[in-house]
């Protein structure tokens, strides 16, 4: 069985490295030092990661990412090369895979895309219809905040509802780049988006995702 995560973290850990700890990202406020203690902190300290959902945890969320974001940056991303630890809920067998391939595939186009010189990346035809499996399992989620009926579909035809409702968006693409619009990428995903120009209008600026 292909290892999809391991590769996505090696792929976004060598990207981290060649931008620098001061790069820019499409995460609102965080430069790449920022993303890599996110990534480090979401698999060593449950405590702290806790915050994202759990308003009472917030304070110790900020604490202990500006903690991992204060130290050397060569540091930080060996910790996260180097893969969860075994006590971690990621160190589970089957874990990793399971909740990390789109996370790290996203935050690896968070990356690559707001640099200057970003060019599209060209997936293979597994790891595409993996993302796109993903993608349509949680798209109801992704697509709850969506103030339109949102659809999501491959070239070839297949689709995914992210929200039942009318009017009807209509959102086409690679599955890649429909994994980007859907987790709230939606400005720099390569897509045709269709539909009332309002309700286009609305989509385009939603707060969609997890």
């Amino acid at each position: 069985m292909s290892n999809y995560a391991r590769r996505e973290r090696l792929l976004l850990v060598d990207l981290l490295e060649a931008v620098g700890p001061d790069a820019p990202t499409l995460c609102t406020g965080w430069r790449t030092r920022d993303l890599a203690a996110h990534l480090v902190l979401r698999e060593r300290r449950p405590d702290a990661a806790g915050g994202v959902f759990i308003k009472a945890l917030a304070g110790r969320l900020a604490r202990v990412h500006d903690e991992y974001a204060a130290k050397p940056y060569p540091e930080l991303l060996e910790l996260f090369r180097s893969g969860p630890p075994k006590v971690s809920l990621f160190g589970i067998p089957g874990a990793d895979e399971a909740a990390n391939t789109v996370e790290y595939y996203v935050h690896g186009e968070d990356v690559r895309r707001a640099q200057e010189d970003a060019q599209p990346r060209v997936l293979d035809p597994d790891f595409a219809e993996l993302l796109w499996k993903r993608l349509a399992r949680m798209a109801p989620l992704s697509g709850r905040r969506s103030p339109a009926g949102l659809v999501l579909r491959r070239p070839d035809g297949q689709t995914a509802v992210a929200r039942k409702g009318a009017p009807v968006v209509t959102v086409t693409g690679e599955p890649g780049e429909l994994l980007l619009f859907a987790t709230g990428r939606q400005a720099h995903a390569l897509v045709q988006v269709e539909g009332d120009p309002e309700a286009v209008a609305q989509v385009q600026k939603a707060e969609l995702g997890m």
